[in-house]
């Protein structure tokens, strides 16, 4: 079985694969201090609440933009799965989806992914948004030709920038109001957060289609994706697990396996 590994700045994912049959996934905080044994015996556990071992990991793919945790995790698949773990940055050989920025090596891992797997899905000029700690926005053209795109903070990273900064403001959550104009604090912050982002996100949107003309879908991914959607009618589609499909896919298409067969419309949000 094959192991898909992806380290974000806040939420590390991993993700069990059967061939194409995606068996489980579990999430633990990223943590840059967290041992290889740590890891170990925490994939153990949750192996184990599957009634698997490690001898049934054979495969390893590993994403990660936090490089002090990339080291820990391919220690781990050494020791404890006896794999070499594939590794995804820009040196990676990703079929059929071309890199054009000026620094190729800065793009993270997760971008290329992304980049990769929308590409792969639907074959056109497209943006993905993924809702993470940053949230971003990724371009490819209708050729397969990924060309950048935007990096902004992400909403809770700027919910919590406020609430630190500002020592009166108090502590809320994300959710989609029922009025932008708020009648208390409370009210007042969560339209801000909220519909300060739609508004971002749909000005980023109409610059982007109007710098680069061709964009056929817009995609959404990452946790607070559903929410943000319902008051964006410019995102086409919802894919929850883009990443991770997308980490399977280059590993099977990288050992010419041919075997992630989806049904686009399962996942996908209006279709």
């Amino acid at each position: 079985m094959l192991l898909a590994i992806d380290v974000g700045n806040t939420n590390s994912v991993f993700a069990l694969f059967d061939g194409e049959h995606l068996v489980s996934q579990w999430r633990m905080a990223t943590n840059a201090s967290r041992t290889s044994d740590e890891y170990g015996l925490w994939l153990r556990q949750m192996l184990a609440l599957n009634d698997r071992t490690y001898s049934e990991i054979t495969d390893v793919i590993l994403a990660t933009v936090v490089p002090r945790v990339q080291f820990e995790l391919v220690s781990c698949c050494k020791k404890y799965f006896h794999v070499e773990p594939m590794l995804v940055d820009s040196a990676l050989d990703v079929p059929d989806l071309s890199v054009d920025v000026d620094h190729p090596e800065e793009v993270g891992a997760d971008r290329l992914v992304n980049a990769y797997e929308g590409w792969k899905r639907y074959q056109c000029g497209m943006v993905i948004i993924d809702f993470g700690t940053a949230t971003t926005f990724d371009v490819v053209t209708k050729e397969g030709v990924y060309i950048g795109g935007v990096i902004a903070p992400g909403v809770n990273l700027s919910l919590d920038a406020l609430q630190k900064a500002a020592a009166k403001l108090p502590s809320i959550g994300v959710r989609c109001p029922s009025h932008v104009i708020g009648r208390n604090t409370v009210a007042a912050m969560e339209s801000g957060i909220y519909y300060g982002y739609v508004g971002m996100i749909e000005g980023l949107l109409n610059r982007i289609k109007k710098e680069y003309g061709d964009i056929e879908k817009v995609i959404a991914t990452g946790g607070l994706a559903p929410l943000y959607v319902r008051s964006i009618p410019q995102i086409d589609d919802i894919v929850s697990d883009l990443t991770i499909y997308g980490l399977a896919s280059i590993y099977y298409t990288n050992n010419n396996f041919n075997i992630i067969n989806y049904n686009k419309n399962e996942e996908a949000y209006g279709s």
